[in-house]
């Protein structure tokens, strides 16, 4: 008798913003195979990572914890493969596992994929054209490459997987694609894309970070001022003033992003179409995200690491015929760390104790547990490297947001060693949702400031973080 538990494929790209998806309400692009998932399943409209970067993003989603647990704290702090996963749980009770795409967790035998019946990956960010492919061996690893564009090359070996599958076995699959990281390089299938058209611009193109901590706007991420030609395809004419070079980037910068996307959307069909062929679509479990969120010229900004809502937000939709109702949606917060505990109950598996998540499965039939969370803690480590953002952690809930830069490399790994004076802000959502208004020094919200802190503070210890030793009650 063939095994019943749930298959699961999980989709995720590299830095898609929610925003730049039309189940989100997206003004700038169409998804719609994507919002198939979300037409099919559910939306969940607040995900959100622990720490707004790649490498630990990943490393969080594969072992349940935060960062200060596992140890990727930044892009130069890669994972100790003989870490616990939830993938390792999977394939020891039974799942046959494979992993095609984007790992960005590290090379070598230490950090290589484990726990994978089979895999082929990138090494490190890869290229979108003819890319090079670290293909898993019997004796350990070998590199070649590929012809042809990453996206497809991605989901062609994800479908070859499925193809070759045990059918009495359930599978897990990770399809990680590298876009739409940056550098933008879209293929000539999508390249005509918006050619003859203007993309909508994002409310806050033009901030010019006023009222806000000085973090804002000595991040070294604006668009134009900040890109390189490889960004623009062309030379940057930087005599411009610069919100006209703003104007200018964003939309050079944004066609080709969104070209990527639909490459993406166009490959997430065909797997959806690979599941109906196969009669598998009743019980697979299909997820599509994101490693984290990115700036679509908001603030004026690409890139992300910074807790503003639009790199703290991961877009996260389910489909699961089974158990989830078509078109559902889902505003409780969810988060990175999440993900594992829950694929885990869903494969009828317990969840190790040294889990930092929680298992959200009871959201897909719509029961939120009472004592859900109301709150998040996040934290980014990588002081000032590549883009000047500074270090900093912070809590969200609901409505209101507080950020502390405490602008410090405290020694991480990839982190540059300078110091500033501290700084925190605090936004009230529900009054300023595109974060432009600092009001942490607003008597009214004095009281809410101490109880954010102590909201933090309580948080930090549940993890087991330890405050900045200047974060004084």
């Amino acid at each position: 008798m063939s095994d019943q538990r749930p298959n699961i494929l999980f989709i995720m790209s590299d830095d898609h913003a929610s925003h730049a998806m039309t189940c989100y309400g997206s003004r700038i692009n169409q998804t719609p195979n994507l919002d198939r998932i979300a037409d099919e399943g559910m939306r969940f409209d607040n995900c959100f990572c622990t720490n707004s970067i790649c490498t630990p993003s990943r490393a969080a989603i594969l072992t349940g914890t935060y960062n200060h647990i596992n140890e990727v704290t930044t892009l130069d702090t890669h994972m100790d493969n003989s870490l616990p996963t939830f993938v390792k749980d999977l394939h020891a009770g039974g799942y046959q596992t494979g992993m095609f795409g984007k790992w960005h967790l590290g090379q070598g035998p230490a950090h290589e994929p484990t726990g994978f019946d089979d895999w082929a990956v990138l090494p490190g960010q890869g290229l979108y054209h003819n890319p090079i492919f670290i293909f898993k061996t019997e004796d350990g690893s070998e590199r070649r490459p590929v012809h042809g564009y990453v996206t497809d090359l991605i989901t062609d070996m994800t479908l070859d997987f499925l193809a070759d599958r045990d059918r009495e076995r359930p599978f897990f699959v990770m399809c990680h694609h590298k876009a739409p990281h940056r550098h933008w390089e879209p293929d000539d299938k999508h390249a005509h894309m918006f050619l003859n058209e203007d993309v909508p611009e994002p409310e806050t193109l033009y901030d010019d970070y006023s009222n806000r901590a000085s973090a804002a706007g000595a991040a070294e991420m604006r668009m134009g001022a900040h890109m390189v030609p490889l960004d623009t395809k062309t030379e940057i004419p930087h005599d411009l003033p610069e919100m006209e070079l703003r104007k200018w980037a964003y939309q050079r910068y944004i066609k080709d992003y969104l070209r990527v996307v639909a490459s993406i959307d166009d490959n997430v069909g065909r797997l959806l179409d690979y599941l109906d062929a196969e009669g598998l679509t009743e019980n697979t479990i299909v997820v599509y995200t994101s490693d984290q969120g990115f700036f679509l010229g908001d603030h004026g900004w690409y890139d992300k690491r910074f807790m503003y809502e639009e790199s703290l937000r991961m877009p996260y939709i389910m489909r699961y015929p089974r158990l989830i109702e078509a078109g559902s949606a889902n505003e409780d917060m969810i988060l990175n760390v999440d993900f594992a505990p829950t694929y885990l109950e869903l494969a009828g598996l317990p969840a190790p104790e040294h889990y930092q998540g929680r298992s959200f499965s009871p959201m897909l039939s719509g029961e939120t547990p009472d004592d859900w969370r109301q709150s998040m803690y996040y934290r980014y480590w990588m002081h000032k490297t590549h883009h000047n953002v500074y270090a900093h952690y912070g809590i969200r809930t609901h409505r209101y947001k507080l950020i502390y830069y405490y602008a410090d490399a405290l020694g991480q790994t990839g982190a540059i060693d300078e110091t500033y004076e501290p700084e925190w802000e605090l936004f009230d959502l529900e009054q300023d949702p595109y974060e432009l208004n600092n009001v942490v020094d607003d008597p009214a919200y004095a009281e809410l400031v101490l109880e954010l802190k102590d909201e933090m503070h309580r948080l930090q210890a549940q993890v087991g973080d330890e405050r900045y030793h200047l974060d004084v009650d």
